[in-house]
């Protein structure tokens, strides 16, 4: 028996309501381009829009023109989508409170997260969404994946309870120190302050 090895999300297709208000959504408040417009090939009485979430994959939306936005949340029950979660550089994450409130757009105000910071609204069908930013820069050749699995061995062998900075801070010291080489014999923590 051998695995379907996945390499990433392809895309992930939403159900939206009418094609204008998922524009208005999708590029007009996450700012996301709206790249690829087709018929639904399955159902031809509904668009097929296409968006760019910002690293080239895809995000589409399924609309019908009969279909309005319903301001009730999404069901989350088993085998649901519960959320999706976009990321936000620091910059953007620092604005992201006073672009929603400027908005009229309810939230659930800053979320710590220990290796990242959270903020959660609906879509206007009811879909929770996340904009989340990471807390580190990973090191060069290395993923975020890469910081976080390491980070949750450290986690983990301190008996901590979840990750936090510092666990990212010692993950990614010791990812570099791994992978990248050096001609120090030692490479432990020094003073060159003499003390």
């Amino acid at each position: 028996m051998r695995k379907l090895q996945a390499q990433g999300v392809h895309h992930i297709t939403l159900t939206g309501a009418d094609r204008q208000s998922s524009i208005d959504f999708w590029e007009g408040v996450l700012g996301m381009p709206f790249i690829f417009d087709q018929p639904n090939l399955d159902n031809p009485d509904e668009g097929h829009l296409y968006f760019d979430p910002g690293d080239g994959r895809l995000i589409t939306i399924f609309t019908n023109e009969k279909r309005k936005a319903q301001h009730a949340r999404t069901p989350t029950d088993a085998g649901c989508v519960h959320h999706i979660a976009f990321n936000v550089s620091k910059a953007v994450w620092s604005q992201v409170v006073e672009r929603l409130d400027e908005r009229g757009i309810t939230h659930s105000g800053p979320k710590d997260r220990g290796f990242m910071d959270s903020i959660y609204f609906k879509d206007p069908l009811g879909l929770l969404i996340e904009l989340a930013c990471y807390r580190f820069e990973p090191p060069m050749g290395c993923s975020h994946a890469d910081v976080m699995i390491e980070a949750h061995r450290i986690r983990v062998a301190r008996g901590d309870y979840n990750i936090a900075e510092v666990h990212l801070a010692d993950a990614i010291e010791a990812l570099v120190s791994r992978r990248q080489q050096s001609l120090s014999e030692d490479r432990g923590p020094r003073d060159p302050y003499g003390g």
